[in-house]
């Protein structure tokens, strides 16, 4: 599948592999990018690598529970949250709703009705982000979006880790303004600055033709790095 500006990409958390394997499989078919985590410990190192559109959320879960995880989840980001239990009860759905889900279903399910659901939430949360487009940072063949962190280049979405992210949304933010090292390994969440010149490096890669010579991404000797268009 090629991976285009409008591929949305969706996390499934469920410890029961069979499901997992279901859905990615399912909704992969239906023109979804999809990752998979059989717990919340390999959720996290996802859900920080990567930027998603929707999670898809069992709420029983070994160790941290679901409902737990989507707290952490929702006091980080406004994602899409879609919980899955085998619970059916009044109570059970307001707890999940109240944790940070934004719609709830139980299983067993039919999958037309989940896709159906997934399409829904994710269409609520594409209309919000065209009501931000005045967010949308263009340089080059590329356009980074300020809300939701996401790179496209030539129209094709570019996968950045958390910490990629984090660096383009600082220096997008002082479009045309040098930022130093030591700022942004600060805001960063603390990284040396050694650690800075390295994602740097792996962020022209992924931004620049010719990531020797940059074009957008330009580092300024003594001071710092500069986004430019």
């Amino acid at each position: 599948m090629v991976i285009g500006e409008d591929t949305s990409h969706i996390l499934v958390v469920d410890d029961d592999n069979r499901i997992r394997e279901l859905l990615c499989k399912y909704l992969y078919s239906k023109g979804f990018l999809v990752s998979t985590a059989q717990d919340t410990i390999e959720a996290r190192k996802l859900f920080t690598t990567f930027t998603f559109d929707l999670l898809i959320l069992d709420v029983m879960l070994p160790g941290e529970t679901g409902k737990e995880f989507a707290r952490m989840v929702r006091a980080k980001s406004d994602v899409p949250i879609l919980m899955l239990t085998a619970m059916g009860e009044v109570e059970e759905r307001i707890s999940g709703l109240e944790s940070g889900a934004d719609d709830y279903l139980s299983k067993p399910f039919e999958p037309r009705e989940l896709l159906l659901r997934v399409g829904k939430i994710i269409s609520r949360s594409t209309t919000k982000e065209r009501d931000n487009a005045n967010n949308i940072i263009c340089f080059g063949e590329c356009e980074f979006n300020l809300v939701n962190h996401r790179l496209t280049k030539g129209g094709i979405n570019i996968l950045l880790t958390q910490t990629e992210a984090n660096l383009l949304f600082i220096l997008a933010q002082n479009f045309h303004q040098i930022v130093s090292r030591s700022t942004l390994a600060k805001l960063c969440g603390g990284i040396n600055e050694r650690s800075v010149d390295v994602q740097i490096i792996r962020l022209r890669n992924k931004i620049e033709n010719d990531p020797k010579k940059p074009l957008y991404v330009q580092s300024i000797r003594g001071e710092g790095y500069i986004l430019y268009k």
